[in-house]
Formats: C-alpha cells, sequence, structure tokens
C-alpha cells in the first residue's frame, strides 16, 4: 500500500500557542511515525520582549519566513539580523539565545517526537 502526503493549508497563518515567558510562541504541526527517528516539524513565534534561552536536546533546523531574529549561542556565534530565507542548524546540546526587536516566524523541523520540545 503506497503511503499517503498529509496536507496542511494555510499553516503559518496560525499563531502558535505560548509556551514561555509572555512572548514565546511555538506549535506542532506534523510528526512522522518513524519510531527510530521521529521528525517534527512546525513554527516558532517570537515577538518583541523577553529573549527566550533554549537549550536543544535534539538536532534541529531552522528556517526564517518573516521578521527577523538575533540569534546567538555559548560559542560566541551570533547573527545580529537574521531575516527571511535565512536557514539555521541547532546540534544536540546547544544553548541558543533568540531575541527579535519587532517578531520573528520561523518553521522548524527538530529529530524528536510531537510535543517534546
Amino acid at each position: 500500500m503506497a503511503a499517503a502526503l498529509q496536507y496542511f493549508p494555510k499553516a503559518s497563518g496560525t499563531k502558535p500557542p505560548l509556551i514561555a515567558n509572555e512572548n514565546a510562541f511555538l506549535g506542532d504541526v506534523s510528526t512522522s511515525t518513524d519510531e527510530a527517528a521521529p521528525i517534527t516539524s512546525g513554527f516558532y513565534r517570537l515577538e518583541k520582549g523577553t529573549p527566550l534561552v533554549y537549550e536543544y536536546t535534539y538536532h534541529e533546523m531552522k528556517i526564517i519566513i518573516e521578521g527577523s531574529f538575533q540569534i546567538s549561542d555559548e560559542a560566541g556565534n551570533k547573527v545580529d539580523k537574521a531575516v527571511a530565507g535565512d536557514v539555521f542548524y541547532f546540534p544536540k546540546g546547544s544553548k541558543i539565545t533568540f531575541t527579535t526587536e519587532d517578531y520573528g516566524l520561523a518553521f522548524f523541523v527538530g529529530q524528536r517526537k510531537n510535543g517534546t520540545a
């Protein structure tokens, strides 16, 4: 039996749930059915306010789709203005700080189960 595609119309137009502080939102949209190596995708939004410091317990790729972020890590790497089209890889164990002057929206794919961010 052939595997069927999944379609999520206008998924980026829905504001994800609040996950931290007063301004950090994250929502999982889809997760693979591979128990050995699950991948989950969704949207992350940060609005002006408290920076979000997040330690990754899994590998993740993120593409900025709207707005902008300032992104830095504990190794001293920093991107002062990540904008639409910029792609990031956050390896397992990295501690990342996200800030924004207005808001930023990104699509992510992480090597984790649904709801475990």
